[in-house]
């Protein structure tokens, strides 16, 4: 897949470090089996780079630096690579001032929220970042899209498996919701509005409405509300509002923040504790044979696991797609 898709990039004008990155991204995302934002949107973003909506010849920015804090500009170029940039100089942030954050306007799609957060992991720090999205819920009481599904990334290091939180604030992801449209299968709950304004647990009703539903309803539509307000104001970029005005989902606000858990000399004690909660909630019955309980990317580890083991099942007329894009 690595192969196929750097291939398929440096057709599309990326240079062979961009490219092998970009490869490299969305295999990884397939592998830990989120293909709705790995394998399953090279297409989708291929497009977007074909309308001249990314542009392949942009890198990122520094717009202005205060200490710590930082404000880039995405200038349209690809989500991927403006947001390793992001994440990388949140990071190094982190370490020269114990926080850093980084906040970036004018972008594209990050593609999986969880990889900056992994990515951080790695280096050790915690890390929240969030993204604004284009409206595709309808705010809490209303029936016309007013917000976005603004995913929010948590991811916390940790020896025995990183914790990382990677969510939308739809109930399901409109990734989701194509992955299972193309496996002909229904939601588990109920994931948002059909054309007739019912609740519904067709993905493919819920994407012809393009209305999602908000997590925790009312809750979830307020913290939509927040993220975009933050994002918006921390990069002076483009708001939900501004971004729904457009014909297409882009130039998006975005947020890396970044904390190094390390200037507190505890590290041994930081890991008890996090090893003491994760204990904790693991240590009930579940609710159903069979069950039980997981702490945020305990299950993408189990993913990455079995499909290194197995190979990774993908969509046939994806991947045929795909092939047919990097010829």
């Amino acid at each position: 897949m690595r192969r196929v898709l750097e291939s398929a990039f440096q057709k599309y004008s990326f240079s062979k470090e961009q490219a092998k990155i970009l490869a490299n991204i969305h295999t990884e995302s397939t592998l830990d089996g989120i293909n709705s934002h790995g394998i399953n949107r090279v297409p989708i973003f291929l497009d977007y780079v074909n309308k001249g909506l990314v542009k392949v010849d942009s890198i990122p920015t520094l717009i202005a630096s205060m200490g710590s804090i930082e404000r880039w500009e995405g200038n349209l170029g690809s989500g991927i690579l403006n947001a390793i940039t992001c994440t990388d100089r949140a990071i190094l942030l982190a370490k020269e001032h114990g926080m850093g954050m980084v906040a970036l306007r004018n972008t594209n799609h990050w593609m999986r929220g969880g990889t900056y957060g992994w990515r951080a992991s790695e280096q050790g720090c915690i890390s929240i970042m969030f993204t604004n999205t284009t409206p595709n819920m309808p705010a809490w009481g209303g029936k016309e899209n007013r917000i976005g599904n603004n995913p929010l990334v948590i991811s916390i290091p940790r020896k025995e498996g990183h914790v990382v939180l990677d969510m939308a604030l739809s109930q399901f992801s409109f990734g989701k919701m194509e992955n299972l449209d193309l496996k002909e299968e229904q939601l588990p709950f109920h994931g948002g509005w059909d054309t007739k304004n019912q609740l519904s647990k067709n993905p493919k009703d819920i994407i012809a409405s393009g209305r999602a539903l908000p997590i925790g309803y009312w809750k979830g539509s307020a913290l939509s509300m927040v993220l975009d307000m933050l994002a918006t104001l921390l990069s002076a970029g483009n708001s939900t509002y501004k971004i729904g005005q457009k014909s297409s989902e882009t130039a998006i606000s975005q947020v890396f923040l970044c904390v190094d858990p390390r200037v507190f000399s505890d590290s041994e004690l930081q890991e008890k504790l996090v090893n003491e909660i994760i204990q904790y909630t693991h240590d009930v019955h579940p609710m159903k044979n069979g069950g039980a309980t997981f702490y945020p990317g305990e299950r993408t580890l189990a993913t990455r696991a079995k499909n290194n083991k197995e190979g990774m099942q993908i969509s046939a007329k994806i991947w045929e797609q795909v092939l047919s894009l990097a010829k």
